[in-house]
C-alpha cells in the first residue's frame, strides 16, 4: 500500500469509475451509470474521490457537501466501491480515513453515508469505523 493515493476525480475520468460503479449496480448498463456519473459531476456540491494503488483506480466514493439541521456542514458519501479483487486487504479503511481527513480539513462536522440493505459485509465495516445507524432512508420510484 506504499503507492496507494486518494484523489478527486472529475469528468475525463467517467469511464475508469463506471467499471467499479458497475459492482454495486450489476444491473445497470455502463452507458446508463456513465451518463448519471456525468449529470452528478454538474453539481457544484459533488466530488468524487479516487483510491489509487500504483496508478491503477481502485475504489472510488461519491461525496456531496451538504448542511443538514441536525448535523450542520457534512460530506455525505455513497457508492463506496473498492474492487472485489482486492477487499478484506485494508484499502477501505486506508480510503475511509482519507475521506475523513479531507472532511475535517473542509470544515465538515459529520460524514453521513448510505447502504444497501441487504449489504451485511459493509454494516460491520461501518460499524468498526465508529459510523452509527442514525434513521432509516426511504425511497420512492417515480
Amino acid at each position: 500500500m506504499k503507492e496507494t493515493i486518494v484523489k478527486l476525480l472529475n469528468q475525463q475520468d467517467v469511464d475508469q469509475i463506471v467499471q467499479l460503479t458497475k459492482l454495486l449496480n450489476p444491473t445497470l448498463p455502463i452507458s446508463e451509470l456513465a451518463s448519471r456519473q456525468a449529470k452528478m459531476f454538474e453539481f457544484d456540491n459533488y466530488l468524487c474521490f479516487g483510491l489509487f494503488d500504483k496508478k491503477k483506480l481502485i475504489g472510488v466514493s461519491s461525496g456531496w457537501v451538504t448542511v443538514r439541521l441536525y448535523s450542520d456542514k457534512q460530506l455525505e458519501i455513497d457508492n463506496v466501491i473498492i474492487d472485489d479483487s482486492i477487499q478484506s486487504n485494508g484499502y477501505g479503511q486506508l480510503f475511509m480515513n482519507e475521506i475523513e481527513s479531507w472532511a475535517i480539513l473542509n470544515n465538515c462536522k459529520t460524514i453521513e453515508l448510505n447502504t444497501y440493505v441487504q449489504n451485511d459485509r459493509s454494516h460491520k465495516f461501518y460499524f468498526n469505523l465508529g459510523f452509527s445507524i442514525l434513521g432509516f432512508h426511504f425511497h420512492k420510484q417515480l
